[in-house]
């Protein structure tokens, strides 16, 4: 009995690991970095090896392997995503569409970013391009809803030119 429940834990836990990784991989290569995302999924592919060995091994006879391995993938997968946001790799532009009269309040809030008009006084709405780190979005965004509760923010991923070569 303690065996079985030891399996299980493992099950559970490599899977939760495996699942993890692999959502992590998939950020650290969309952000160019391939040496990275192949070293991990070496990784991956070893917990996997290991875990779907444990797991078909009389599959028939102890179905719950199968729901641990099930269970861990679920938990994994969830927990990459919470860790990818918090490490939060990457550049992101914000498009941000603004009454005029708020434009230069917002300016001087956020003074140590690169912020470019695009759109001279067009309706009384000015158009502002925001370039930060992906962690700050949140935060940024909180910052321009706190200033024009109307405004209109887009969220596009950016690269700097020397990234994309």
């Amino acid at each position: 009995m303690v065996n079985s429940m030891l399996i299980y834990l493992f099950i559970l836990l490599s899977k939760i690991i495996e699942n993890a990784l692999s959502t992590l991989r998939l950020i650290v290569v969309a952000n160019g970095k391939k040496k990275l995302g192949a070293l991990l999924q070496g990784i991956i592919a070893l917990i996997w090896i290991f875990v779907t060995g444990i797991v078909v091994v009389d599959i028939n006879k102890d179905i719950l392997k199968v729901v641990f391995f099930s269970l861990g993938s679920i938990i994994g997968s969830y927990l990459g995503s919470i860790i990818e946001e918090k490490i939060a790799l990457g550049n992101n532009m914000l498009i941000c569409v603004i009454k005029e009269k708020y434009e230069n309040i917002l300016k001087k809030k956020l003074n140590s970013y690169s912020i470019t008009t695009i759109c001279e006084k067009n309706n009384d709405y000015s158009i502002l391009l925001i370039f930060l780190k992906r962690k700050e979005t949140k935060n940024i965004s909180k910052i321009i809803n706190n200033i024009d509760k109307e405004a209109t923010i887009i969220v596009e991923k950016a690269k700097t030119f020397s990234n994309i070569v």
